[in-house]
């Protein structure tokens, strides 16, 4: 039998909503039986873990007024996926190692970090980022669409942010708040609107309150246009930039792996100047394609430019 410390930690994290916990829990319970020579224990234990973790895939229905407002899905990703600087790696590391760690933090009177804003131009890396975290973390991604909530539901907004907050209170996970710019405007500017500040005040009250075991992560493509007010609401702020040479080349070499004999990635740096990490994935997935169609082996120089341009032509002119 488990130890008493395990099975109190277990009921505990049953009674404090944190199902990630508990699922490490139960694992460190099965190996514990399995070093005492209950492997069918343990393998049982193990068994009702993976019978979880595949219903925890079905997609769930939301309350209807959310409905078409939230995205749920599961990730897939992990840090290892992410090309960025080491300083927005570390970051992000940071942020998993508080949350899995946040016991240890609570026992001194202090919180992991919850509540992340994500600012940087498009494609370079913040979505991916919520989702690295979720996965990392062992727990569902629900993605609230910020700008269909304000077109559909002008004047009720407010209702839904707060139907919202609920959500995340009873319900633990990573929830992104996407085109945050929708309701985070700076509520001096000339051109803004009783209802918009209304808006942001409330979702300034309700991220005050919040008190959950969930991750709260908002990104904006210019942190410049949001309301000074929001950020002393976040723990962290994460900047992210136009790919540096040294990503640049990382992610030709990463996604080009199979076809990169015949390539010499330094001619091809120039040529990249203004593309996001998305667009420079995306135009090496173009020749990838192109060279398997053609049926080659390898590709050159001069197939990874033709889609690099036709990117550039696509995105910057």
């Amino acid at each position: 039998m488990a130890k008493a410390e395990y099975i109190l930690s277990l009921i505990k994290s049953h009674y404090d909503n944190e199902p990630e916990r508990f699922t490490t829990l139960a694992l460190q319970i099965a190996a514990h039986e399995a070093k005492l020579g209950h492997a069918v224990v343990a393998n049982e234990i193990k068994s009702l873990i993976d019978k979880a973790k595949e219903n925890k895939q079905k997609p769930k229905v939301f309350n209807a007024d959310l409905q078409g407002l939230i995205i749920e899905n599961v990730p897939a990703v992990t840090l290892s996926d992410i090309i960025s600087s080491d300083d927005i790696v570390s970051k992000i590391e940071r942020i998993i190692k508080e949350f899995v760690q946040r016991d240890k933090l609570r026992k001194h009177d202090l919180e992991n970090r919850r509540k992340i804003l994500l600012s940087g131009p498009p494609g370079t890396g913040k979505t991916l980022t919520a989702s690295i975290i979720a996965n990392e973390l062992n727990l569902p991604l629900y993605t609230i669409l910020m700008d269909k909530m304000v077109t559909k539901f002008m004047g009720e907004t407010s209702a839904k942010l707060r139907q919202i907050f609920d959500l995340i209170e009873h319900k633990q996970g990573v929830y992104l708040f996407d085109e945050f710019d929708a309701i985070g405007g700076e509520r001096s500017r000339d051109n803004d609107v009783g209802e918009m500040r209304r808006i942001l005040n409330s979702f300034l009250q309700f991220i005050d309150r919040d008190n959950s075991g969930s991750l709260i992560i908002a990104i904006t493509n210019n942190k410049s246009l949001l309301d000074q007010a929001l950020f002393r609401r976040f723990d962290d702020v994460i900047l992210y930039h136009l790919p540096s040479e040294k990503e640049k080349l990382e992610l030709l070499k990463n996604r080009l792996a199979r076809f990169n004999k015949k390539v010499n990635f330094a001619k091809l740096l120039p040529n990249i100047n203004g593309l996001s990490h998305s667009e420079i994935s995306l135009a090496c997935l173009d020749a990838i394609k192109e060279t398997v169609l053609n049926e080659k082996q390898t590709m050159n120089n001069d197939l990874i430019l033709k889609a690099i341009e036709d990117r550039n032509a696509a995105y910057h002119k």
